[in-house]
Formats: C-alpha cells, structure tokens, sequence
C-alpha cells in the first residue's frame, strides 16, 4: 500500500443527545487557562504618537518614498529597483466613512542620535484585512523594523497635525511579515507585508479578492485606488486628506508595452490611462500611495506598488501587487492559528487523563513541534478546536464538556480567557471543526457532523457564538472530517474528509454558505493507517496549512501543505517524533 499523501483529523464524539444542538449566551468556564502567555509590548500610546508626529515632521521636511532607490523616469529594460512610492493626482477627496479600512502606516527612526541628519521618515498607506492585520506594500515594510519604529493612524481621513490625530486611533505594531519571493532589487515577486497590530482596532475591514479572481483584471473593469500620496508632479507635499480616484484596469500587454521587462505579468496588475505628461489630464496614484488597495467590486484587487518618477510622464500606467496570485499566503498570516504570538501555527493535545498542553511550532525545521506549555486539566471535555473566532487574533478554544455543553474559551480583552456558552445539546454531534471562513463573511465558521452523518455549518457571529445553521450535505456518516485553512490556494478556506476505505478527500470552499462546498479532489488512498490527526494550520510557516498525522504506533508525522489541489495538495511526510499514543485528543 502506497503511504497517503496527507491525513485527515481526530473524530471525537460522546453521549448522543436526541435534540439538536442549541444557542445560547453566558455560562462559567468549564477548564482552566493560565494567564495569557507573555508577548512582546508595543510602544506605549506617548511612543506611538511620537513616532506619528515626527514622521510627520520628516515628511514636511523631505518626502522620502519606501525605502528603496528611485523609479525610473519611463520605459526602461532595468528594473526600477528602490524608492519606488506612488500617490494619487486628479483624484476627489474620501470620507473615512466610505473607507473606514483606510491606515495611515508612519515610520520614524531617529537613529539613537542627536544629530536630524540621519533621521528616517517614511509614510505608507494600508488596510485593515482584520482588525488586528493591515495589508501594505512590501517595499513599505522591507529592511525596516516597524515594531520598534512605526506607528499605525486608523479611523481618520486626515493626516496628523502636531499631536492632533483627528479623532484617529494610533496603534504599535506588533510583527511584520514580507512576503518570501518579494524581490526589493525589481520590486517583483509579489510585493505585499502584512503587520500585525498590537491591539484590535473597531473599525470595518476590506477583504482581498480571490486567487480565481479575473473578473476584477479584465480591461476596462472599473477600480477606485485610494490614498493620502502627493497631489501633484510639481510638489513633494503629500495630500493631508484621503483622496480616491477611478481608474479603468488594464490589460497586462498595456503596461508591458510602456514598461518592459520591470512589468512581470502574474505577479503584477496594470490600470489606469496613460498619463498625460502634466497634472491636467492625469490620474494616477504617486509618491505616499505605496501599500494603498485598488478595490473592485468591494475586494482589493491589487496593492500600489510603484510607477514612474513624479507619476505624470506621458504614457505611463500605474503599477500594482497582483493580490489573487498571493491571497494563500496573505489569508494565512491573518489567520495564523497561532498559540505562543510568533506567526506559527501550534497544537493542542490531551492525555487520557486530562493533562492538556500546547505545543508550540519551531517552523520549518525538525522536530517541528516542542517547548510545550502545560494548560492544567481538562478533563471534563470531550472535544477541543482552535480557531480565532472574535478576530481579536488571540487564538481562542472551542470545548464540549462531557454533558454535551459547548463553550468558547476567549481572551476578554484584559487579562484571562473566559467562557462563552454556545449551547446545550452537542453531543449529538459525532465531530465538530473550525476551518476559517466558509460563509464569506470574513468571520470563522463552524462545521459539524450529526450521528445521522448530515453535515452542517454554523457561520461564526464574531463573538465567540454562532448562527443559525446551514445543511452543506448528508452521507458524511463514515467521513472523518478535518482541516483548516486554504489548501488549495484559492483564498478560501477548505475542508478535508477521510473516508471510510482510507480515502482522503478535498472539498475546496466555495466562499458562501450554500453550498458551502465544491466538487471533491482525490488527494490519495490508504489514510486507514492512521488512529488521529490533528489540523493545526500553518505549521512550517510558508503560508500553507499543513496536517500533521498519528499512526498505529504513535509515531506523528507531518504533511506540509504546497498549496496546489489533487495528489499534490502535500508534500512526502516527515517525522516529528514517536510517544504520541500518550494523547487521546488534539485540537
């Protein structure tokens, strides 16, 4: 027998109750939760300001771009490698009502000197993908450290003035992520950060489009770019309001003929009309748009990413990251079903005699899972899920106590977890799982499978509870369900489904709730020989979920994800160690 190419997740089940199961509010915790577990501080809010407020300064002085070189003045064969930083000239001003998702991303490095020579100002537009995640331009985040100097502005159309945030929230920045094959040299390669944000900010976000997306790239489609860059080709000065401008997209062949080589098809997208060689006639993003989201149909199609120096010579068009060609590896570090705050993905295990522990990733290197973390007893729980269902990015635990009680354990915003009760009656549920967002409203679901195999998702309400369920399907009776996150790469999150000869299956999502599930992918047979699996999400880091699996003897092994769909949705496994027969239950 071949070995399989993936695994599929531990089923979990107790007394079967006759009614469905129930929705409703309040409750006690059921297990215990240590403290939250230490992270690193952001500045405090008199830091953060500082940092707003000088780089306002340095912006006034001298308006540098991203860090970089400089772009090139117009068609060239060389790569425009460096400062490259577009704004928006001929635009109309934008209410932060109309983009309440709109960051302000400032940047001051004093150097540890008295000397002003040397300070570094930069300034970036963003977005809020999640409360706590904003999506920016790589070039704004590369080689900078934004966690010690940078400073996010939310909830404002204005730019600051002295110590007046106009009503705006500033908040630290607490890690950084580049994206792997952004090349600064070219700007190619895909040029996307995403910044995870100390704290959760009340404000709505923006999604980003689809990898199947190509609707919103054909020629002509209508898009709204957005940003607080320079207005015009003649003054360094970046606009103090929000502007917006529409601009048509464009063929990739557009941008190909004005720009060369620098412009990579798939990795980048063209819009805009040529630009006319003066302000009059222009529109066009420019110097302090950087990281800015080109939005179409309510999604951001692309992410500002560079153009031509001073943004008006003729012929030019706008370039911008292709966010359908990276949405896998963006959605996996907004949702990074991450434990210890470090961007990977951990476990959670039980012993038979309620010994809970959480193990925390190492990345992608051997043994991949160590340093645990003991949670205490947990006993009296039948089931556990990880799966971050407010959106505060603290990871947060779905348990069924052994009455048929389901809790969500969350972080209350202070200083400890509690328990929010979900409802009685879920023991009739033979198995219960978090994969992400399969609704399409941006908030984590819930799927569960009844003793009579009927499958059903509970969308996520974003506070811990659920709602009204939705029927995806019956036969599931001798499926063993799993997974979480994205595996086919197509910015939607997908279930797995072991069935009961050891086939495991891909059911890719669909991004609404019915149906919730597209046609199934054969990913491979002879899964038979494992007794668990656990569905941690993005072990290794590289931006696609993983499946780590047990087998008869207790040795766990690990599937990295590659993010393609069918026999190749894993790569060939690899030990993580023997000893797991010690654990009856993982998240």
């Amino acid at each position: 027998m071949a070995l399989p190419a993936a695994g599929a997740a531990l089923a979990l089940s107790g007394a079967v109750l006759a009614a469905a199961p129930a929705q409703a509010s309040g409750g006690a915790p059921v297990p215990p939760r240590p403290a939250v577990t230490e992270r690193p501080a952001t500045a405090s809010p008199a830091e953060l300001a500082h940092r707003v407020r000088e780089s306002g300064a340095a912006l006034k002085s001298d308006t540098p771009a991203a860090p970089g070189a400089e772009p090139e003045a117009g068609p060239s064969t060389e790569a425009p490698s460096g400062r490259i930083d577009p704004k928006i000239i001929g635009g109309t001003n934008a209410s932060i009502s109309e983009a309440p998702w709109m960051v302000q991303l400032h940047y001051y490095d004093d150097k540890g000197t008295t000397d002003t020579a040397d300070d570094e100002g930069y300034f970036c537009g963003g977005t809020l993908v999640a409360p706590a995640k904003v999506l920016t331009a790589a070039h704004c985040v590369y080689g900078l450290d934004w966690a010690e100097n940078g400073a996010v502005l939310a909830g404002t159309a204005q730019l600051p003035e002295g110590n007046d945030l106009h009503g705006g929230r500033v908040a630290g920045v607490w890690r950084q992520w580049v994206n792997p094959t952004y090349r600064p040299s070219s700007i190619s390669g895909g040029d996307l950060a995403v910044l995870t944000l100390g704290e959760a900010l009340p404000y709505k976000t923006l999604r980003p489009t689809t990898s199947g997306d190509t609707a919103s790239y054909a020629n002509g489609t209508p898009a709204t770019v957005y940003g607080w860059g320079r207005t015009s080709s003649t003054s360094q000065d970046i606009s103090p309001t929000l502007k917006k401008a529409t601009v048509p997209m464009r063929s990739d062949a557009s941008c190909t003929s004005y720009w060369g080589s620098d412009f990579v098809p798939g990795q980048m997208a063209c819009a805009g009309t040529p630009a006319s060689g003066q302000d009059a006639g222009t529109v066009s993003p420019c110097n302090g748009d950087s990281g800015g989201p080109l939005v179409v149909n309510g999604r951001i199609a692309g992410v500002v990413s560079w153009g031509v120096e001073d943004c008006v010579a003729s012929g030019a068009y706008g370039v911008y990251a292709k966010v359908s060609s990276y949405v896998g590896e963006v959605n996996s570090r907004v949702d990074d079903t991450d434990l210890d705050f470090d961007g990977l993905a951990d476990l959670f295990a039980r012993t038979p005699g309620g010994d809970a522990y959480e193990y925390y990733s190492l990345g992608d290197r051997w043994p991949y899972l160590d340093n645990r973390l003991s949670l205490g007893d947990w006993g009296g729980v039948s089931l556990v899920r990880q799966g971050d269902l407010d959106r505060d990015f603290y990871q947060d635990y779905v348990y069924r106590a052994s009455d048929g009680v389901l809790y969500t354990l969350a972080f209350n915003g202070v200083d400890a977890y509690d328990s929010i009760r979900v409802g009685g009656g879920w023991n009739v549920m033979k198995d219960l799982r978090v994969p992400g967002d399969l609704s399409g409203d941006a908030l984590p679901d819930l799927v569960a499978k009844d003793k009579y195999g009927v499958l059903w998702l509970y969308p996520g309400k974003g506070d811990g509870t659920f709602g009204s369920r939705v029927r995806i399907g019956g036969g599931w009776a001798k499926y063993t369900i799993t997974g979480k996150g994205d595996y086919n790469r197509d910015g939607r999150p997908d279930l797995l489904a072991r069935d009961g000869s050891g086939v495991l299956w891909l059911y890719p999502g669909t991004g609404k709730a019915a149906p919730a599930l597209g046609s199934r992918v054969r990913v491979g047979g002879g899964w038979s020989v494992y007794s668990a699996f656990a569905t941690a999400g993005d072990v290794t880091g590289d931006g696609r979920p993983d499946l780590l699996a047990r087998d008869g003897s207790g040795v766990m092994w690990l599937y990295k994800g590659t993010g393609k769909s069918g026999t190749a949705t894993f790569k060939t496994r690899v030990r993580v160690g023997g000893g797991w027969n010690a654990f009856n239950l993982f998240g």
